[in-house]
């Protein structure tokens, strides 16, 4: 069966004209790209790049997960990605504000997403899956084509994701100050059986202060990717999936310094961050071999969704 078609938008680095693709596969794209944009052979192989961050797309599976009309911008041999354009760099940023001018296009464009593959529901943050929620039934059936019933069904769906991801937060918060009270518990039997062996001294104790390099660090994540990572338990389980790559891909310096954390706390959330990611594609994954053995269904069922909505 041949693979279904995915609409994608791309470009030049630094250029405003864009050009509509359709391809089945990431290879498909690339060529297509290649050909389009005029990029001559000598300057292979081409790169491709989401258009809103850089993100370098050479995973199949992932370029499988990125909803229709994804915007990319294809480099050439030794080129690299930078948002900067004719107009100092703002260009890519006014689009995307113009796209998302208010939140009425906010929730207009998620929906559009979950038109084109309800599997994008797994890789949502859960602030998108909140917006969602609070769209007024009829509204978001008229933006869907799809009956207030069947509707209700996908918003109980939603609820049921966040509600989700909220055990597993309470769940490792809980695992979290257990493991603590062990750390401490042992800690404290340690130094009570220390002074029952070893004499007390008296010694003055000189405060050096935290060492520190002086190196300035930059990141690239956004204030809002930051606050979130700093104020949310089991932050990973909050953000989209392009967020979790983000985080996943930063320096980990760079991100310790942004957070204020030492370099293993930095590394235990990039972890979590990719573990978390690779459970969401398998997902998406494992949606799309279900699609592909449906006979006939190019979709999935709305109808399928769990009608039972959780108490909260």
């Amino acid at each position: 069966m041949a693979a279904p078609l995915k609409q994608c938008l791309v470009r030049r680095n630094g250029a405003r004209e864009q050009h509509g693709v359709a391809a089945s596969c990431l290879r498909e794209l690339r060529d297509k790209a290649g050909g389009l944009l005029a990029i001559d052979e000598a300057r292979a192989p081409i790169t491709l790049v989401l258009a809103e961050d850089g993100t370098i797309v050479d995973d199949e599976d992932y370029f499988l997960c990125l909803p229709a009309n994804t915007k990319f911008v294809a480099l050439a041999k030794n080129e690299k990605w930078s948002s900067k354009n004719l107009d100092g760099g703002t260009a890519w940023l006014s689009e995307s504000m113009d796209e998302v001018d208010s939140a009425v296009e906010k929730w207009k464009q998620l929906a559009r997403q979950l038109k084109n593959d309800l599997s994008n529901i797994i890789l949502m943050s859960e602030d998108d899956l909140q917006v969602l929620i609070d769209v007024p039934c009829s509204d978001l059936a008229e933006e869907l084509e799809q009956s207030q019933t069947q509707i209700q069904v996908l918003q109980d769906t939603l609820q049921q994701v966040l509600d989700r991801r909220e055990e597993e937060r309470q769940s490792r918060q809980l695992l979290e100050l257990y493991l603590e009270a062990l750390k401490n518990e042992d800690s404290i039997l340690s130094k009570v059986a220390e002074s029952e062996t070893v004499p007390r001294k008296e010694m003055d104790v000189v405060d050096t202060g935290t060492s520190s390099t002086g190196i300035l660090a930059k990141t690239a994540l956004s204030d809002q990717i930051l606050a979130a990572l700093k104020e949310k338990p089991a932050p990973e389980l909050c953000l989209d999936s392009q967020d979790l790559e983000l985080v996943f891909k930063e320096d980990t310096e760079a991100l310790a310094l942004a957070l204020s954390w030492d370099k293993q706390k930095a590394e235990a959330l990039q972890q979590a961050c990719d573990q978390e990611l690779s459970k969401r594609l398998q997902q998406v994954q494992t949606l799309h071999s279900l699609r592909n053995t449906s006979k006939g269904k190019k979709t999935l069922p709305w109808g399928d969704w769990p009608s039972s909505k959780r108490k909260k």
